[in-house]
């Protein structure tokens, strides 16, 4: 009787030790994401569903898309949500086996006065209507944040070879898209936003040019991969992937804006 005591005990031992040793699994999922989304209140509007279904729990930081990135450099996120195709290639290919998944889209505009100074409504492309923004000598407020939306300007100032930094009519804000918006209200002043943190920020500017061919704004999801960081929650990460390809996910963000707005504010990719 007492051998048999001795053995379940160590039985027992036995399978405390393989429980300890077991890693438990890891429910709470670090999201670095642009501010478009915050901003514009597409993360907590899918937040709370995306955390019922799955049981998962999101903590979100967000900053300009390259900010947003580098934290996936430092360990400090287990998957990002951006909008810099540049940028997210320029990350996945450090070697990681990490894969950029587009999964929606919506559109720059460029918002400014409603009496248009610069004559930007009407005009067929954002580089017609940055031009014209030069010729009239009009101040743009940038983020200046090396964000998406701050990349997409850049690469509209390159397609018409105009350096605006140091020029009079230009001012960098440093600032996340919100920020740069209150500046060009306070200033009247031209700016690039994505069309969702505008419509959902108190200004008196005007949306004067969207939806051209040069203006399209598409948002990626990666997780981080665990060749990369090995403590890195890569079955949460994927866990919110899966999930943003449900009816769920995709119905919430095709009806995002709707009641309030009379539109969409952001649109699935197919």
């Amino acid at each position: 009787m007492k051998r048999f005591a001795l053995i379940m005990i160590c039985v027992g031992l036995l399978f405390s030790a393989v429980a300890c040793a077991a890693k438990p699994e890891n429910k709470v999922i670090q999201m670095s994401t642009t501010t478009s989304v915050n901003d514009s209140g597409l993360m907590a509007y899918l937040q709370p569903v995306f955390e019922k279904e799955t049981g998962y729990t999101l903590e979100i930081t967000s900053a300009g898309t390259g900010a947003a990135i580098e934290k996936g450099r430092t360990g400090d996120a287990d998957i990002l949500l951006v909008h810099s195709k540049s940028q997210e290639e320029a990350f996945i290919g450090e070697g990681f086996d990490e894969t950029r998944i587009p999964f929606m889209y919506n559109f720059f505009v460029i918002v400014g006065p409603a009496d248009d100074p610069a004559g930007v409504a009407g005009k067929a492309t954002a580089a017609e209507a940055f031009q014209a923004i030069v010729d009239s000598g009009a101040t743009f407020i940038s983020r200046g944040d090396e964000s998406g939306t701050h990349n997409k300007e850049k690469a509209i100032w390159t397609s018409i070879n105009i350096d605006p930094v140091g020029q009079t009519w230009y001012q960098s804000t440093g600032a996340g898209m919100g920020a740069t918006l209150t500046v060009a209200n306070e200033q009247q002043a031209y700016t690039l936003s994505d069309k969702a943190t505008f419509l959902a920020h108190d200004n008196t500017l005007a949306l004067l040019l969207e939806a051209t061919d040069d203006m399209k704004n598409t948002y990626s999801v990666i997780a981080i991969s665990s060749k990369r960081f090995e403590d890195t929650n890569a079955a949460g990460a994927q866990a919110f992937i899966d999930w943003l390809k449900t009816d769920t996910a995709r119905n919430m963000i095709a009806e995002f804006g709707v009641a309030e707005y009379g539109e969409p504010l952001f649109f699935n990719l197919d």
